[in-house]
Order: structure tokens, then sequence, then C-alpha cells
């Protein structure tokens, strides 16, 4: 993974690296990834034999720009997924998705003062998945309390139970969600994340998380490399 200065074309306006910033932070982030290199960090996990997809949090809630203010354009993000997805679909591996299990009656934790959602219930249609995404009989939504798809879920037992040994990430946002979902199954599975098809509001966040991700978790891969390997993979079953 090699990040480029080219602006995000996903996030919130607000929240974009000032220009100015944006060439010497990505040099400085490409120059930490030689770095960490050269002491034996970001070796590549690769593709195991029986890989499985999730989709993470593409709901409205997040997808729809101004629907709430933690919501961003996305766009970009959801039609990379949409590649990774139209070719999981061809290979027949297990697919995943996910959503906030919102529920107004749910005691409040300390974590709730961290964002302040506004007064009043919110509309429980706005977790519902992008319809872009086009979900199908089979494809399991998991709805969640946290941010890792794993924490007070069964996902990890899905998984065992299908024998997966890779598991493909796709969603937002990639400094929570996203990371969260990789911390935890770096250690059973073999982690793929397709680098256009994760993203988020803030673009420091993402860079900055993104390439904590490729050093430490998985392997961070261009979209085109993982449906290359999902066709091969539909070929030879």
């Amino acid at each position: 993974m090699q990040s480029s200065p080219a602006p995000l074309p996903f996030g919130s306006d607000d929240l974009r690296l000032p220009d100015a910033l944006r060439e010497p932070l990505v040099a400085h982030l490409n120059d930490l990834r030689q770095r960490y290199l050269e002491r034996n960090w970001a070796g590549r996990v690769g593709f195991g034999q029986r890989p499985a997809l999730v989709v993470i949090d593409l709901a409205r809630y997040w997808t729809e720009p101004g629907a709430a203010a933690i919501s961003s354009r996305l766009d970009s993000v959801i039609e990379a997924t949409l590649q990774v997805l139209a070719a999981a679909r061809q290979a027949r591996i297990p697919i995943f998705f996910t959503t906030w299990d919102y529920d107004p009656d749910a005691p409040p934790s300390p974590h709730d003062r961290k964002l302040n959602l506004g007064e009043g219930p919110v509309d429980e249609r706005m977790f519902e998945l992008d319809e872009r995404l086009a979900r199908r009989p089979g494809e399991k939504l998991i709805r969640k309390r946290y941010a890792s798809c794993f924490k007070g879920t069964n996902f990890h037992e899905m998984l065992t139970g299908l024998a997966v040994d890779t598991l493909i990430v796709t969603g937002v946002s990639t400094s929570h969600c996203v990371y969260a979902t990789c911390r935890d199954a770096c250690d059973s599975f073999r982690v793929i994340v397709p680098e256009q098809a994760v993203g988020e509001r803030c673009e420091l966040l993402h860079r900055v998380n993104l390439l904590d991700i490729d050093i430490d978790l998985g392997d961070v891969v261009p979209v085109p490399e993982v449906v290359n390997r999902l066709v091969s993979h539909a070929a030879a079953r």
C-alpha cells in the first residue's frame, strides 16, 4: 500500500486536509511505512482458500449527506464496494452486512457522551442499508451495538462454522468500525481490506488508520486485485 497525495473522493468537506498539508503528510506516511518495513512489520497475510465478505454500516444514516451529523459523501466507497460485492456473489462466498442496532430504550453508556445524536428519537429507517447494495436472500444482516462486528454478536461463530479463513472488509468508517472489526478479526482470520472500498468523513483519520491496518492487522490492496482473486476463486469452484 502506497498512499496517493490526490484528494480523497469521499468524506466531509469541512474535515478534509488543507491542500498545503496533504502532500507532505502523505509523504510522511509513506516514509513511516517504509521504516516499519525495515523493522519487519507490515508483512503480508495473503488470501486463504475460503473467503467471506463483510460490508460494514453502509446504511442511509451514514451514506446520505445531511442525514445526520456523522454522515458524509461516500458514493465512491459504495461504488467500489459494489465491485467487490458483485465478484463475491459470482464466487458464491458468504456475504454479511452490518448496521447499527438502534434501540431508543437501550440504557445509556459512558460512550454515549462522546457523540450527541440530538434530542428525540431517530427515524429507524435511517439504519436500513443503502438501496444500491441490493442485499439478497441468504446474505446475513448483523445488527450491532458496538464498533466491531464481532463484539456482542455471533459473527465469529458464523465465520468459523463456515470454515472461513479470510475476511474481506469493506464499508465505514475506517477509523472506527472498520478498524475495530479488523482488530478483532486478525487473530483468527486473514484480513483483506480493498483500499477504495473503505472510507469515512475525516481524511486525516482515514489515511492514518488505513496505514495502521496495513502495518499491523491485514493487507490493504487495490479493489481490482481483490476482484481478480474472487474471479479466480469462482473459476476454481
